[in-house]
């Protein structure tokens, strides 16, 4: 068994050096190569690929292939963004100070991913440049074709027609989904006088309320008046008519009677002898008849 000493060892140590360096510039330049061959790109973006600098491509969603040291890839996202604007200062109509809040949501179009780049730079120079400059605009034209109590009132419709402004005026890459009037904010002065207004109009919405209840009320009473007189006036017709209907049929009576006695004058005696108890009366008066027996 052979026994390098130690400067034959160091020695060998020295010639080795060389190849083991060059061994590890080359396995770290076959990672570097193999690590820049490769990306991926996740859903809801799209890849612009570039070539040394210059626009030669798109990538879809997935694992994809590129030059190493060549290519680069720039992820672009398509999904849908919101952008709030905050204190757009603008004037109604009538000439008050409003700062409106607005919320944009908006989103690229995938298929102009490599126009974006090429024309914007990407996202944020579509926002700067085609959305937020068309958003200061529109609002404070539109916001002054109101007046302020009208603003507040038809927030709606100012909504659908700060919307409608906005899209129409944006022209670009881009598609503007929807537009939101978050708030609107007028001077402390004139919304306090909106409130005393509001609250004026309360209390002349309650007195009418008051007024008509009361009319009602004295309708209903009214009402009720002319029920119980007619029902008195019913019940005074319904016993008048019964006392005339009882006083007809007395005189129909008596008349019935009358004819009687004088069609038959012996019904007198009759009657009297029907009623007759049987007893002759105590005391007579000296040369009266007896009862129920004729004299002539």
């Amino acid at each position: 068994m052979t026994v390098l000493s130690q400067s034959e060892r160091s020695s060998a140590a020295r010639r080795l050096l060389p190849s083991l360096v060059l061994i590890g510039l080359v396995g770290l330049v076959g990672l570097m190569v193999t690590n820049g061959s490769f990306y991926t790109v996740d859903e809801g973006e799209r890849g612009v690929i570039l070539r040394t600098g210059a626009v030669v491509g798109t990538a879809a969603p997935g694992l994809g292939f590129k030059l190493p040291f060549l290519d680069e890839v720039v992820k672009v996202s398509v999904q849908s963004r919101s952008q709030l604007y905050d204190q757009v200062s603008t004037y109604s109509r009538d000439q008050q100070a409003a700062n409106l809040t607005l919320s944009v949501n908006y989103r690229l179009p995938p298929d102009q991913v490599e126009r974006i780049y090429a024309d914007y730079g990407g996202e944020s120079g579509v926002v700067t440049r085609l959305i937020d400059r068309r958003v200061y605009e529109q609002t404070k034209t539109v916001f002054g074709r109101f007046n302020a109590v009208t603003a507040i009132q038809e927030r709606a419709r100012l909504n659908l027609e700060v919307e409608q402004a906005i899209r129409e005026s944006v022209i670009g890459p881009v598609i503007i989904d929807s537009v939101q009037v978050e708030n609107i904010d007028f001077s402390e002065a004139y919304e306090q006088s909106i409130e005393n207004r509001m609250l004026a109009e309360v209390e002349v919405q309650k007195l009418r309320q008051n007024a008509e209840r009361e009319k009602v009320q004295a309708e209903i009473t009214v009402t009720q008046a002319n029920a119980r007189a007619s029902a008195i006036r019913a019940e005074a017709e319904a016993q008048a008519e019964a006392t005339r209907l009882a006083g007809q049929a007395e005189a129909d009576a008596i008349r019935a009677k009358g004819a009687a006695l004088r069609d038959n004058p012996e019904l007198i005696n009759l009657t009297s002898a029907e009623r007759w108890n049987g007893e002759l009366p105590a005391t007579m008066v000296p040369g009266a008849a007896l009862p129920f027996i004729g004299v002539k």
